[in-house]
């Protein structure tokens, strides 16, 4: 996922997209979320990275019956 970067010569002027809904966020305080525009996108994101909707590529490193235990 690439985010649009602005003008960058502070950190004020850094303009990335939401992750979720894909509208401008600026890097500051008006946006207390970032890289979120809302709570609402950043708990849609949160909620598929729990249900395993989102995942890192990749070979899991722990299978689910290998040497597992409950102890």
């Amino acid at each position: 996922m690439r985010e649009k970067i602005a003008d960058t010569n502070s950190a004020s002027n850094i303009v990335l997209q939401c992750p979720q809904c894909k509208k401008p966020v600026h890097w500051n305080d008006r946006y207390p979320h970032r890289p979120f525009c809302s709570k609402r996108c950043q708990q849609m994101d949160f909620g598929e990275w729990a249900s395993e909707q989102n995942t890192i590529a990749g070979d899991s490193v722990m299978s689910d019956s290998e040497d597992w235990q409950d102890e």
